[in-house]
């Protein structure tokens, strides 16, 4: 099944007001690349202001909160990001759940609550380098799949994005066969719990992309994108991504 192609950016605890001139020519690149969805995931702050500069990208929030409302102090709704112009929500990262202790089961709330709002939801899953050293890899993100993916979800607003832990930032990536053995059994998982909708969710590859590794990732079978961190704070590094991936 022919999926189009996603490039995510996510710029993490980085940016301000005056980083958003960055977004300018990244918007540009996506118009010139209609056949690709580019979407930025900037942090709480900076979603209004980046969604009113930059209306023809989809802007994003970096995480939400679980419940709709309440006595959660610091912490934001996927109603408060999407009124602040929010399409789309990341969860389940791998930092979250390093940093924060949460689990496969918060991502799957966190993915419910967005969805309930009309965001759609980037969910990610991946092992550390201690588990992929102990040969656990497919075990441990076919459960974190199994645990975090809503019952109804599909590609219209549901992807998944498998980032291995120890390649985020680090400059390393598993192998082409190691990416695409981990996609197979990612898309073989989703079959498993959401049926023929698996066919249309697509599955994105994140940890350390570059526009020099760009094209050869995005051409493994079932990597159907890419989530990226630190190549997406400026355009210089972000939209060779772009261009990478509408030349597939």
């Amino acid at each position: 099944m022919a999926r189009r192609k996603l490039v995510a950016g996510n710029w993490k605890m980085n940016g301000s007001r005056a980083a958003l001139a960055e977004l300018d020519a990244m918007a540009r690149a996506a118009e010139a690349a209609p056949n690709v969805d580019v979407a930025m995931a900037v942090p709480f702050t900076l979603i209004g202001p980046a969604a009113e500069r930059v209306p023809g990208l989809s802007i994003g929030a970096e995480d939400v909160h679980e419940a709709d409302s309440g006595a959660h102090t610091g912490c934001v709704s996927a109603a408060m990001v999407k009124e602040a112009g929010a399409r789309f929500t990341i969860v389940g990262h791998s930092e979250r759940r390093a940093d924060q202790g949460e689990t496969s089961q918060d991502a799957w709330a966190k993915a419910a609550a967005a969805h309930r709002q009309g965001l759609n939801v980037i969910l990610c899953c991946g092992e550390t380098e201690a588990e992929r050293n102990a040969g656990r890899a497919e075990r441990v993100v076919q459960a974190q799949i199994e645990k975090s993916v809503p019952d109804n979800a599909d590609g219209s607003w549901f992807t998944l994005a498998y980032e291995p832990r120890w390649a985020i930032g680090t400059g390393r990536t598993p192998t082409l066969d190691e990416i695409a053995t981990i996609h197979s059994i990612a898309r073989a998982k989703l079959r498993m719990l959401i049926g023929d909708a698996a066919d249309g969710v697509r599955i994105l590859y994140g940890g350390s992309v570059t526009g020099e590794n760009a094209a050869t990732l995005l051409a493994v079978e079932n990597v159907d994108g890419a989530l990226v961190g630190g190549a997406s704070l400026t355009a210089a590094k972000f939209v060779p991504i772009i261009e990478a991936a509408a030349g597939l």
